[in-house]
């Protein structure tokens, strides 16, 4: 069944409203002991993968859970060449990329939350912590100095990228949500993936609930498809940028950061190409594995 466009916003606007009521109830309250006063209008947002840490957030979980068992690493490179072999032939479609995404996310299904927090703080300490930008994190730090909030925005699950900004001294995270009842995930997303326009919903949801003026916020990413985001604010800047938002962000004379040099930007750019939909569906062939294993 073919989605129609006015849906897809509509499911945009559920989960960037969505994202921002979970950050804003995860992110801890000041205590009233900064130096720096507080600048309560402006705020710096943050993609995650390739512009706060390298490679794909999504992709290191997967691996943490292939090495915990949740599925093997063959189901990981398979889909991993799988994704890869899609970058290089085409365009992303939104359709698919939904379908593929919640088919992922759906792992969780019968599983704490609980659970999926803890896993989650053993995987960033394990994959994650090493593979910070110093660069982008002297970004984000900057914006900290300034007395201003600094929020991650990602596709990744909420209490993954909550755990990564936690650990990064940030404000909090904007990230994907999904339901869950008494604790127990249904296994089904609220609205959809954080990701292009519904990223932007979430900005403007977080704005008007903290008293931020967007004319006043900057935001960070290193993709072409976050656009949308980028363009909801005052100052836009490209970290690592992909070559059509490097294009995009000299025609409109945005800022370039790159912190990738020689073979690591090559390195780099391959972990990209893995990123996020490999991990999709490396976690999705997790829930094949155990419906194998349990048959």
């Amino acid at each position: 069944m073919r989605t129609s466009s006015t849906e897809q916003i509509d499911s945009a606007k559920v989960a960037g409203r969505a994202s921002a009521k979970a950050a804003v109830a995860a992110a801890p309250v000041q205590d009233g002991t900064l130096t720096t006063p507080p600048d309560l209008t402006a705020a710096a947002f943050f993609d995650v993968d390739n512009t706060m840490m390298m490679g794909a957030s999504l992709f290191h979980f997967a691996r943490g859970l292939a090495a915990r068992k949740f599925f093997n690493a063959g189901d990981l490179a398979g889909f991993a060449w799988q994704q890869l072999k899609f970058r290089i032939g085409g365009r992303e479609n939104p359709q698919d990329i939904q379908a593929s995404r919640e088919q992922a996310l759906s792992f969780v299904a019968g599983r704490s939350v609980e659970e999926l927090v803890n896993l989650s703080e053993e995987i960033y300490d394990e994959l994650m912590a090493d593979r910070i930008w110093a660069g982008t994190r002297a970004l984000a730090q900057m914006h900290l100095d300034a007395g201003q909030r600094v929020w991650l925005v990602t596709a990744t699950p909420v209490e993954l990228a909550s755990i990564i900004a936690r650990r990064l001294g940030l404000t909090g995270a904007l990230g994907t949500v999904s339901e869950s009842e008494d604790g127990i995930y249904t296994g089904r997303l609220v609205g959809e993936m954080l990701h292009g326009r519904a990223k932007a919903h979430a900005v403007r949801a977080i704005a008007a609930s903290e008293g931020l003026d967007l004319r006043r916020c900057t935001a960070y990413s290193d993709s072409a498809n976050d656009i949308p985001m980028l363009s909801v604010v005052g100052t836009a800047v490209a970290v690592n940028p992909d070559q059509r938002l490097r294009e995009i962000a000299r025609a409109r004379e945005w800022e370039i950061r790159d912190f990738r040099t020689g073979r690591k930007a090559v390195r780099i750019g391959l972990n990209s190409v893995l990123g996020a939909g490999a991990a999709a569906g490396a976690v999705a062939a997790g829930m094949a594995y155990r419906r194998r294993d349990r048959s």
